[in-house]
């Protein structure tokens, strides 16, 4: 049995060692100046972001509310994952600052210039370092970041109470549909299909109940209803809600109204609100595929601001991981100019400046894809590729010293 584990155990090893070792040297000694000080990086970005965005309030909260210290940890711990992806991309960029900066300033990388290795080579295990920390924060993000995120706040609901960390439901649940009307007289469909024939409005659902239901019928020409009960619930077998405790009116093409109250009322109508009700309200609890179908929810609604909204935050899923790249090539390029001799202290503020424009022009940039003046496309890429281009033209700067 102890030969066993110590054969497993050397077989990990080797798996671990074997391709680092099958590295060529000069790689190996640099990723060796880098690694060190991305994981110092990444430590201290995620404990600030956590202090600020999570820990200050559950301290309160345990201090007003009364929240248990082993639940307020479970907590911190969910909510972790989230902190790191934003932090990686932070860690890539000082980590490769200070590492090529050191050895800049102590001239190792004009020796190597002076050996005919050109700047590229000296930062391609930098590049590589962040093609991996990419696809690392796509995983954390697509996978890791949803599930968490629903983990503490169902965490922190259970330690505080609903009424302190919010119920599990969403309010105003608007649905509206297009389509053709059906003419009064003749009851075929009308030609033009892009009328509005529906609204429907929930002013809260839960536990697949909506309540306080509003439905708007504008699907006849000169013939209106309006539909309203305590609540509504969805009957999967015959695609159709279940109205319950309300009122129909309807509205002639004379202008006569008639009032009918019911107990229940069987409405045929399309499941649009239920999946619009269950398309979660932050975009971090979406993975890649829930935020593609919530996209195709939205479209069904006709709100193309939602659209746009969704459209920009599916782009931002893959801009995200892609700042690890960008600020590799810029940290790498800006810290092996051989004129460059910078401080941890130095490097962390040229970090902090070079990050806080970044996402400042994020933001700029994909507020102009939800407003519609971009095309979510580029909202979300243009600043990518700009910081791209940016690091391009520092690593041309730096090859020519």
């Amino acid at each position: 049995m102890e030969l066993s584990i110590q054969s497993l155990i050397k077989k990990t090893i080797n798996k671990i060692i074997v391709p680092w070792y099958s590295l060529p040297l000069i790689d190996r000694w640099l990723l060796g100046q880098i690694i060190p000080p991305m994981i110092f990086a990444i430590s201290a970005f995620t404990v600030i972001s956590l202090s600020v965005g999570v820990m200050f309030d559950l301290i309160r909260k345990i201090v007003e509310f009364g929240l248990p210290l082993f639940l307020a940890l479970k907590v911190l711990f969910f909510s972790l994952p989230s902190f790191l992806v934003l932090s990686f991309p932070m860690a890539v960029l000082l980590s490769t600052l200070l590492a090529y900066g050191k050895l800049s300033s102590n001239s190792e990388l004009l020796a190597l210039k002076s050996l005919g290795i050109k700047t590229s080579r000296i930062i391609a295990p930098a590049i590589a370092l962040s093609i991996f920390m990419t696809g690392l924060t796509f995983y954390f993000n697509d996978n890791l970041v949803p599930a968490s995120n629903k983990l503490a706040e169902k965490t922190l609901r259970a330690g505080v109470g609903s009424s302190f960390s919010g119920e599990k439901g969403k309010d105003n649940i608007m649905f509206s549909r297009y389509g053709s009307r059906i003419n009064a007289s003749s009851k075929k469909p009308t030609k033009i299909n892009t009328y509005l024939t529906h609204i429907f409005y929930a002013s809260w659902y839960e536990n697949n109940v909506m309540t306080g239901v509003t439905v708007l019928d504008f699907s006849r020409e000169d013939f209106q209803q309006i539909l309203k009960a305590n609540s509504a619930r969805f009957d999967k077998k015959n695609s159709s809600w279940i109205f319950s405790d309300g009122s129909i009116v309807s509205i002639s093409p004379s202008g006569e109204t008639t009032n009918i109250q019911f107990k229940e009322y069987t409405y045929p109508f399309v499941e649009g609100p239920l999946e619009l009700a269950k398309v979660p309200k932050d975009s971090s609890e979406m993975t890649l595929k829930q935020a593609i179908q919530a996209e195709n929810i939205y479209k069904k609604t006709g709100n193309l601001k939602e659209v746009r909204r969704i459209k920009v935050r599916i782009q931002e899923k893959f801009t995200l991981p892609f700042a690890c790249l960008v600020f590799g090539l810029i940290g790498s390029s800006l810290g092996s100019k051989s004129n460059l001799r910078s401080s941890k202290s130095q490097g962390f503020g040229l970090s902090v400046i070079l990050i806080l424009i970044y996402y400042v022009m994020s933001f700029i940039f994909s507020s102009f894809g939800v407003k519609g003046i971009l095309a979510p496309i580029f909202a979300a890429w243009l600043p990518v590729l700009i910081s791209l281009g940016g690091g391009l033209y520092l690593l041309r700067k730096s090859s020519s010293f």
